[in-house]
């Protein structure tokens, strides 16, 4: 589309209609120190240029670490099978689905995206994504109060801090009470998360009784590899399961994209954020792929949406679904146990040099405490090639000598005892 630039007059026509003398003056709400005062861009360079430019700053980043950080983006390894797969033109050129018609391919790919994560999480019905983990908590969190009609979110301690903040930001502006317990009398829902942020394994079986019990809904956030070998959010009564899906055959990015899951049970379908592929049939009665669900603004009026997501993650979504295939429930069971052994096999061999914080059963993560502070001896290790772990103080989820180690299938042996020699020597430097 040729972009066709407002004229003088078409300026003067629309700051008159706003009731605005220049175009500054739009910008008046903004804060003097908060404004873009220049750009200061370097001197232009030629294409060739600006090509061995980059190729010298790439050259200058470490991509060797060998990684050990977690909190909710793991180093997992990804099949070949995935990029080539999801990295098909018919894939990553399509859009939105509006005309099924057109569409059967990226349709049918939800479906069973969909399909896969109800299988997953031992729940009814899976919308067609959301942003990422963090978007999926508060997602989570209105759709409870659509389905309650109260007020109050309840956060558990077990939850990441990171979501507890998204959360937080999102909910700023509405009419919305945040509290941290676990306590679901009056409240929309209680969330938790399975494995809590700090690592250990948690059972909400008998809470999830007690939501029920108060009229409240339980919300599990939890690890989609975990789901190998501990229960699923539907066995523990779960009535809303989310979860970030980067583990499901996505590399580890500088922010994204990343993959929101949300699933939960039937009483609560028409209530849920997103939309729905469903499979029908023709006039034919051939097999077909339709939205169905659409409860958002882009499909009706907007105060009745159920959420202004205006977009899914459907690439990020067909490659979780590719992985997911690729494994099989078989193949999930042996990458999850190869995390936890691996974990419990580092946790005994650092309890010989520091103290182990989390002593409760664990999937692939646990908390050290160290004799000095955790972020120095991150920035020691880290310039040896391991990244040891997440500095827990930095979130507020503990003192300043607690990391956060993420353990997964891709660590060798070798790799898990470097981890270990290096963090001796560091210490007694």
């Amino acid at each position: 589309m040729t972009w066709i630039p407002a004229t003088d007059a078409d300026a003067r026509a629309m700051l008159d209609a706003i009731g605005a003398e220049t175009v500054e003056d739009l910008f008046d709400v903004i804060p003097e120190p908060l404004r873009v005062s220049g750009m200061d861009l370097p001197e232009p360079m030629s294409e060739m240029a600006v090509a061995d430019h980059l190729e010298r700053i790439a050259a200058a980043n470490d991509h060797r670490l060998t990684s050990f950080v977690g909190g909710g983006f793991y180093d997992h390894y990804v099949p070949a099978a995935v990029d080539a797969l999801s990295g098909r033109s018919e894939f990553t050129t399509a859009y939105t689905p509006y005309q099924p018609e057109c569409a059967q391919g990226t349709l049918q790919g939800i479906y069973e995206y969909q399909s896969a994560i109800c299988r997953l999480t031992d729940m009814d019905f899976a919308n067609a994504s959301l942003y990422d983990g963090g978007t999926a908590v508060f997602e989570a969190a209105t759709m409870a109060v659509r389905c309650t009609k109260r007020r109050r979110v309840v956060c558990h301690d077990s939850l990441n801090p990171i979501y507890r903040r998204m959360l937080e930001t999102h909910i700023a502006h509405l009419d919305l009470e945040l509290v941290d317990g676990d306590d679901p009398a009056e409240a929309a829902c209680v969330i938790v998360q399975n494995p809590a942020f700090r690592g250990e394994v948690r059972r909400y079986d008998e809470l999830a009784e007690r939501c029920r019990a108060a009229g409240a809904l339980l919300v599990v956030s939890f690890n989609p590899v975990s789901l190998g070998i501990l229960a699923t959010p539907g066995e523990m009564g779960a009535d809303i399961a989310i979860a970030e899906g980067q583990p499901l055959g996505m590399p580890l990015q500088f922010g994204g994209p990343y993959l929101g899951i949300l699933a939960t049970r039937k009483a609560y379908v028409r209530r849920m954020p997103g939309r729905i592929a469903g499979q029908t049939v023709d006039e034919a009665g051939r097999r077909g792929f339709v939205l169905t669900l659409q409860a958002r603004e882009q499909h009706i009026r907007r105060k009745k949406a159920m959420s202004n997501i205006c977009s899914n993650e459907a690439l990020c979504a067909l490659r979780a679904l590719i992985h997911l295939c690729l494994l099989g429930p078989q193949g999930l069971r042996e990458v999850a146990t190869h995390c936890h052994a691996k974990a419990e096999h580092l946790k005994r061999r650092l309890s010989e040099v520091v103290e182990v914080v989390t002593t409760e059963p664990a999937f692939n993560e646990f908390v050290i405490r160290l004799p000095k502070p955790a972020e120095a001896v991150v920035d020691a290790m880290a310039r040896r090639g391991i990244a040891p772990g997440l500095p827990l103080a930095a979130l507020d989820a503990g003192d300043d000598r607690e990391l956060l180690v993420a353990v997964t299938e891709r660590r060798t042996r070798s790799e898990l005892d470097a981890y270990v020699d290096t963090l001796q020597e560091e210490l007694c430097s």
